[in-house]
């Protein structure tokens, strides 16, 4: 692996603020997988109050009705967010974690459902940020062509104190914690430039999600109607939103229609 990555890697692993970053996209992630994982165990509809005629409200009712598989979604993802939240598990969980999470990505944007486009980006991206935050484990199944790759377990703190040995450039293993800001081994530089992509992702994943797509199916047809954009032709906006929400055709074949019209 390159020298700056890996050096990159250590600094960011020896930063506290990365350390809070990355306890809150644990904590969040897990949050919202064990509300929605609850929902099914119960075998409550997800989204109960979107109606089946819009595209992700049928997949959502034919889902529900698929037996003991249903609660066996529920069950996979508490799992993820239980294992999010213990430290020794983090990989695990992530790992887990992570199909899940790109089902619902690619899902929500493939029915253009504006419910999940921008939470779902967010968390996949929030998955892939736990995910190299344990690079020094992960890589030993990535297909990287190092001639050999050894596994040196980052050291706490306080096992830093009692290691003569220990190297100041290797990454370490921190909690957010007051410990970890007392201690000169910690950064307290804020990294301002990572804030700063973050802050541009988040824009550009909402200037994606209501600009991206032309047409929208939104969530009723009210909304549908209210929000069909300046470049829609008025009558074609018109008979798609009817399409979708009260004729209850696929998406695919609403906008078949409107490309005619249009």
């Amino acid at each position: 692996m390159n020298t700056s990555f890996l050096s990159f890697y250590t600094k960011v692993r020896r930063n506290f603020w990365h350390a809070g970053f990355y306890l809150f996209c644990r904590c969040t992630l897990a949050l919202g997988f064990i509300v929605a994982g609850w929902v099914k165990i119960i075998d409550e509809r997800f989204a109960s109050g979107l109606a089946i005629k819009h595209p992700m409200g049928a997949y959502l009712e034919a889902l529900h009705h698929t037996g003991f598989y249903y609660p066996f979604i529920g069950v996979a993802q508490i799992t993820a967010a239980i294992l999010l939240l213990i430290p020794r598990t983090v990989l695990l969980g992530a790992l887990v974690y992570f199909p899940i999470i790109l089902n619902i990505f690619v899902l929500s944007w493939a029915v253009r459902f504006e419910g999940s486009l921008v939470t779902s980006t967010l968390m996949i991206l929030a998955n892939l940020y736990i995910l190299l935050y344990n690079y020094d484990r992960l890589k030993f199944i990535l297909p990287f062509s190092e001639t050999s790759l050894k596994y040196d377990p980052p050291l706490t703190l306080r096992e830093t104190e009692n290691n003569p040995h220990f190297k100041k450039n290797v990454p370490l293993r921190l909690n957010f914690s007051l410990d970890s800001i007392k201690s000169p081994l910690v950064s307290k530089k804020f990294p301002w430039g990572f804030l700063g992509i973050i802050i541009l992702t988040f824009v550009i994943t909402m200037f994606a999600s209501n600009r991206l797509f032309e047409l929208m199916p939104r969530n009723n047809y009210d909304d549908c109607v209210s929000r069909l954009e300046s470049r829609t032709p008025e009558q074609a906006g018109f008979d798609f939103c009817n399409c979708i929400h009260n004729q209850g055709k696929t998406l695919d074949e609403c906008l078949k229609d409107y490309e005619k019209i249009n």
